[in-house]
């Protein structure tokens, strides 16, 4: 109540008319003090009253129009928000409007009682006679105002129309422009009847068809458009027809308009019209004149029947539309093309042609619009395309947008190819389209589907011609990163199920040969059948040679399937239908209703489940080595330089690696392991291009390579110390990895921390010897002449040892080789939490003061022997904490534990978020990368990714708790007479919003001195204030901050109490001492 009387005081005097020519702008910033408490619903009555009281003089007295409209605004809010004032301000605005005749005032009156239907007082003075007065008034606002609201008014549709009709002769366009599109609205209403009262509407807005604004003209065209329709609509038998034809010729003769604006409405209008004749159509696609059109005329306008309206007026309207030099204007001809193929197969036959050329335009709106044309024209089976079509909209195929692409490929699936050839050019588009952008497989591999299944004889002929693509090599082996391959087995899988044509014809092998690819064809097909489905038919066809005819539920001159007319599978005659065809059976326009899990029938199925999954295990394991393999085969791309190669196969084998199933034989560690792999190999061949000769001469930032460095360097780090159970040949490969990178950072000429990579090196180089030596195996060429290299560099590492060129040559001898897994490798991860937090609700803190945060850390494999981290971080300061996992409960395999971590680094700030994150520490690393502050001495590999902590300023209370303690003897002696207390203790408390959870056992963190005032009072004698600085270390957690302070009474001295202290009281004196206050100066330097 206070405050909102403390903010009223000071807003009133801006606001009073009292008050001697106040400036606008504080006037303004008044009004927006009174607006919110106005809003505020703790605002009480007397208040509100007194705004009211304020501000409603100023509707007569003053004269600023901007002060005025907000000042209506605000009483517009009043009226809303407080319903007892709203008949007083509805009166106080309505006599204004009256008086001042303004549109503003107009607008709150109407949203007043639409508001508060309830009042009927209200409602009836807003009557038809005050818009009519109110319409006569010479302000043009007003009765534009009045116009383009009129519906909003309780007047009778018949005196709305004639006063409508009326103002279409003003002479302020903007009056005409209001007049007609209130006839637009009007349009809408069910209580418009009467044939001579629409064709007089519509003849007005014909007559302004010709007016001389732009915005008028095209009012009029809406305005022809919608009372057109009524008037159609009106009519019957053959006079409909002619009706409708008229309305579209009418439209037409405003498509070569000045104005775009006129042109895209004509156009927009055409495309709603609900009838036209064959004849006018196709006479709209040629700006010659038609025999049949010379001669037809119709009636311009009804009620005068001053002209007739020529139909050669439609001559070449699309033609025009369409060569356009506006893209919005050819857009809505494109779309008003659409609308209209639906009456004539003519007319749509005729008009592809138009929309081939179209798909060239420069505009990718019009070519999008284009294809969406086309394809409402395939749904309703008016897209007819030819053979000489073909060439131009395949070539939109390998368009830049993905956009338009997409379309291409939506029409493809509904489009007839009645010819092979058509068939065979469309499949090359796609193949095309696939090798040019191979992020679009998913979509091709569909369309390829559902043209399949559309033209089977097709699809076959076909395949018949490219068999030899999806036989393996001579050597045996089948090109499985092909993505060709995987489409023409995707087209046999869909020839398979046309319902036209036999699985016989189709070789048993080739579906096989798609079990390899099978998450990734599932993965394009997920919207026709699931991937269990898909592996059930699959190798069902691919053991098909061996059964009859009739164990596969199919004659052999029929189709596949039992077909009914409809097109829906039928069983009836079948005594039996084998479990492997059931899902099928409802594969019908994307949709399948059976699941996999019904046809495992153990009675059915020879083989039983727990076999089948483990084959299906060992087919993943051996998925693994297989991409493994591919991976240790593009080294040679690698060094040539084929980067978009390398990169475009290793992004294929990520692709394949997560279609594996991860099941309890297949462990996870494995899949994250070949994950981690495929990624340095990425990082690997972008580093490696920097390093070709032809790239040398080019100017490559720096920066970027560090940074690329950077990542394969943590990326290799992971695999050697995030996964349990490394072999030690696939240790000496990572190790070799490692060496790799080295290598390549010493090969920079500018290279500025030379030693310490040399160190790395030959800590690496020994460790690979160690390796080598308890595995009895060679080392390879590469490690024996970087041991020889590193032996003729001075012990030291002198600047004069170092010649990066000699380590440019050690990189032609590297080579990689394939990885095998030995055995099941474990991940070793973490998962951090903050329960609770988050960018909506974030934690409150105390700038300067330590917080504490509750961190939920779940660890997964990691024993007690790892030393794990957690980093928090923010810009560019990160601090440490320790994870002593001794001192945690749990098994070795999965540890949850919640810790309250402390952070120092408080910005002084509203809100501010840090980074946190787990790290497990290299401890094999012989060298100390990471020095002093309290933190790890080796670097770290994150097991988890960064949790961002969101926090916020908040004013938080704090409580004193005295404990009274003695002191020492020898301090005793040292202590003034005037304090009896030689010694005590304050234990501070921040109450949160939020309660803590439990502390951590093993945490325990001491913040750098915190500057603290304290002021006391003696208890004997209330005169005595006394206040001193002091200076002590605290211990900070969630709510407790302890404290102790030690402090003599010879050292008080006098100061100023600090207004930002927090006052502080104690429940009862102590020993004759208080403690007042406590404050936390700003500290120089920051935070």
């Amino acid at each position: 109540m206070a405050m909102e009387q403390d903010v009223w005081s000071k807003c009133e005097p801006n606001l009073s008319l009292n008050t001697k020519s106040p400036s606008r702008r504080p006037r303004l910033e008044a009004l927006a003090s009174a607006r919110s408490l106005i809003l505020n619903p703790s605002t009480s009555d007397d208040t509100v009253s007194s705004v009211f009281e304020t501000l409603a003089p100023s509707l007569q007295h003053d004269r600023d129009p901007l002060f005025l409209r907000h000042v209506l605004k605000l009483l517009s809010d009043l009226a809303l928000h407080r319903k007892h004032l709203s008949r007083v301000v509805f009166n106080t605005i309505h006599s204004h409007a009256l008086l001042n005749n303004t549109a503003e005032a107009l607008s709150v009156l109407v949203a007043i009682t639409e508001h508060d239907r309830s009042s009927s007082s209200a409602i009836t003075e807003l009557n038809e006679d005050l818009v009519i007065s109110l319409c006569f008034r010479p302000r043009v606002s007003v009765r534009s105002w009045l116009l383009l609201n009129s519906e909003r008014f309780f007047i009778r549709p018949w005196l709305l129309v004639t006063l409508l009709l009326g103002f279409m002769k003003d002479p302020y366009p903007r009056v005409r422009r209001a007049a007609l599109l209130g006839l637009v609205g009007l349009s809408k209403s069910a209580d418009i009847e009467g044939r001579g009262l629409i064709e007089g509407c519509y003849d007005r807005a014909v007559e302004l068809l010709l007016d001389m604004e732009e915005y008028v003209r095209s009012a009029a065209v809406r305005v022809v458009s919608e009372w057109g329709q009524m008037l159609v609509a009106s009519d019957h038998g053959v006079d409909k027809r002619d009706c409708s034809d008229a309305l579209f010729v009418q439209l037409c003769s405003m498509v070569r308009d000045m104005c775009v604006e006129v042109r895209i409405e004509a156009f927009v209008a055409l495309g709603k019209v609900r009838w036209v004749s064959e004849d006018i159509l196709l006479q709209t696609l040629s700006k010659k004149v038609l025999g049949s059109m010379k001669e037809k005329k119709f009636i311009g306008r009804r009620t005068t029947k001053e002209f007739d309206l020529p139909a050669s007026s439609a001559a070449g309207t699309f033609i025009h539309g369409l060569e356009d030099e506006f893209y919005e204007v050819r857009r809505s001809a494109c779309l008003s093309i659409g609308m209209l193929t639906i009456f004539s197969v003519q007319f749509a036959n005729d008009v592809l042609d138009l929309l081939m050329d179209l798909l060239n335009d420069d505009s990718t709106v019009v070519r999008l619009q284009t294809l969406e044309t086309m394809y409402d024209m395939a749904t309703c089976d008016r897209l007819n395309v030819q053979e000489t079509h073909m060439h131009m909209f395949l070539g939109i195929l390998v368009d830049n947008s993905i956009l338009i692409r997409c379309a291409a490929r939506k029409n493809l699936r509904l489009m007839k190819l009645p010819v092979l050839e058509m068939f065979k050019s469309v499949v090359d588009g796609l193949l095309t389209n696939l090798e040019t952008y191979p992020q679009d497989d998913d979509d091709v591999f569909l369309a390829l589907f559902n043209i399949g299944r559309s033209h089977g004889n097709c699809a076959v002929c076909f395949l018949k011609e490219f068999a030899q693509e999806m036989e393996p090599s001579y050597e045996g082996e089948l090109g499985l990163d092909s993505a060709r391959v995987a489409a023409l087995l995707v087209l046999a899988i869909s020839a398979s199920l046309s319902h036209g044509h036999r699985v016989c014809q189709i070789p048993p092998r080739v579906f096989s040969y798609s079990v390899p690819l099978l998450g990734r064809i599932s993965r394009s097909l997920r919207d026709v059948m699931n991937q269990d489905t898909l592996l059930a038919y699959l190798s069902y066809c691919s053991r098909s040679i061996a059964y009859p005819a009739t164990e596969l539920n199919f004659r052999r001159d029929g189709p596949i399937l039992p077909v009914v007319e409809s097109g829906i599978p039928n069983n009836k005659n079948d005594e039996r239908v084998n479990p492997v065809w059931m899902p099928l059976l409802q594969i019908r326009d994307g949709t399948s209703e059976i699941q996999f899990q019904n046809m495992w029938d153990p009675m059915q199925v020879a083989t039983p489940l727990e076999e089948y999954r483990q084959k299906v295990n060992e087919e993943a394991t051996n998925s693994l080595k297989c991409i493994l393999g591919t991976v240790s085969k593009i080294w040679p791309l690698i060094q040539s330089g084929c980067t978009s190669e390398v990169l475009r196969t290793l992004r294929v084998c990520k692709e394949e690696l997560a279609t594996i199933t991860m099941d309890s034989l297949v462990s996870v560690g494995s899949l994250a392991f070949t994950s981690q792999y495929i990624r340095v190999m990425q990082l690997l061949a972008k580093v490696w291009e920097h390093f070709l000769p032809r790239k040398m001469l080019h100017s490559y930032g720096k920066g970027a390579l560090d940074l690329l460095l950077e990542k394969l360097d943590r990326s290799l780090r992971g695999m050697m110390y995030m996964f349990l159970g490394l072999s030690e040949e696939e240790e000496l490969h990572i190790l070799e990895l490692i060496l790799l990178t080295c290598i390549l950072r010493l090969s920079m000429v500018d290279i500025c921390c030379h030693l310490t990579i040399l160190k790395r090196l030959c800590a690496t180089i020994s460790r690979v010897e160690l390796l080598c030596k308890k595995v009895s195996i060679e080392a390879s060429n590469f490690i024996n002449e970087l041991k020889k290299s590193c032996c003729q560099m001075s012990p030291s590492f002198d600047e004069a040892s170092y010649n990066p060129f000699l380590f440019k040559k050690l990189l032609e001898l590297f080579s990689l080789k394939q990885v095998v897994f030995s055995g099941r490798l474990i991940l070793i991860k973490a998962e951090l939490d903050v329960p609770g937090n988050d960018s909506e609700n974030p934690l409150p803190f105390i700038a300067g003061l330590p917080v504490g945060i509750t961190f939920e850390i779940t660890l997964h494999n990691i024993s007690s022997e790892n030393r794990l981290w957690l980093r928090i971080a923010v810009e560019e300061f990160s601090q440490y904490v320790f994870l002593d996992l001794n001192k945690l409960k749990g098994c070795d395999e999965v540890r949850k534990i919640t810790i309250c971590a402390p952070f120092y680094r408080t910005l002084k700030a509203t809100s501010f978020s840090f980074r946190a994150c787990i790290g497990i520490e290299c401890l094999y690393d012989d060298i100390h990368l990471v020095k002093g502050g309290g933190g790890p001495k080796h670097e770290l590999t994150y097991l988890c990714k960064e949790k961002e902590v969101y926090l916020v300023h908040a004013a938080s209370s704090i409580s004193f708790k005295f404990i009274p303690q003695q002191a020492s003897p020898s301090r005793r002696s040292h202590r003034s007479s005037r304090s009896r207390l030689s010694s005590f203790s304050i234990a501070i408390s921040l109450h949160h919003r939020r309660d803590s959870a439990s502390q951590s056992p093993f945490i325990a963190a001491t913040t750098p001195p915190v500057a603290l005032s304290i002021s006391t009072i003696s208890a004997t004698d209330p005169s005595q204030h006394q206040s001193r600085d002091l200076f002590s270390p605290a211990i900070f957690r969630t709510k407790d901050v302890r404290l102790r302070v030690w402090f003599s009474g010879d050292d008080f001295f006098s100061a100023s109490p600090n207004p930002s202290m927090y006052q502080l009281r104690s429940s009862h004196p102590v020993n004759s001492i208080t403690v007042a206050s406590v404050s936390i100066p700003e500290t120089r330097g920051g935070s």
